[in-house]
């Protein structure tokens, strides 16, 4: 299946699940198991959500591995990144950043979305793959318009 219909599918599935629960947690659980298990190249798939008055990310919902990184300074990794700049961070091998936060050995490369509602920045998406080079511009214009579609559950 070509990425753009396997796009198309998964934000059809997504809205069906905003439908189904209209609830924040909810809807981003599910929404997180739904990409880890139908992007063969999305193997941790979390949101972080920005803590009110702070600096500070706060790890929400997230299918993969167990991680460290429950609370990330802005500026501090890549996340940390993306919400002191509000913009998205596409890291294509992580081995060559100096400013990663690593998770898991098996992290070759990480993508991260901001999520803004109503023009604040509320939070992330978070996607690492254990494939060098897996992200290109269809993941990241799928994943900017998921952020628009879930920001009224951050």
């Amino acid at each position: 299946m070509e990425k753009s219909d396997l796009f198309s599918r998964l934000s059809q599935d997504v809205r069906s699940t905003v439908e189904e629960y209209n609830q924040g947690s909810r809807v981003l659980e599910e929404t997180a198991e739904i990409l880890h298990d139908e992007v063969e190249y999305y193997d941790w798939v979390g949101f972080y959500i920005a803590e009110p008055g702070e600096d500070e990310l706060v790890l929400g919902p997230f299918v993969g591995e167990e991680t460290d990184h429950t609370r990330i300074n802005y500026g501090e990794g890549i996340c940390g990144q993306s919400a002191e700049t509000e913009e998205t961070f596409t890291v294509q091998n992580v081995n060559e950043e100096e400013n990663y936060l690593s998770c898991s050995p098996e992290v070759k490369s990480e993508i991260v979305i901001p999520v803004f509602k109503e023009g604040e920045f509320r939070g992330e998406i978070d996607i690492d793959s254990h494939a060098l080079a897996p992200f290109d511009r269809s993941d990241k214009e799928f994943l900017e318009s998921l952020a628009e579609e879930l920001a009224p559950f951050f």
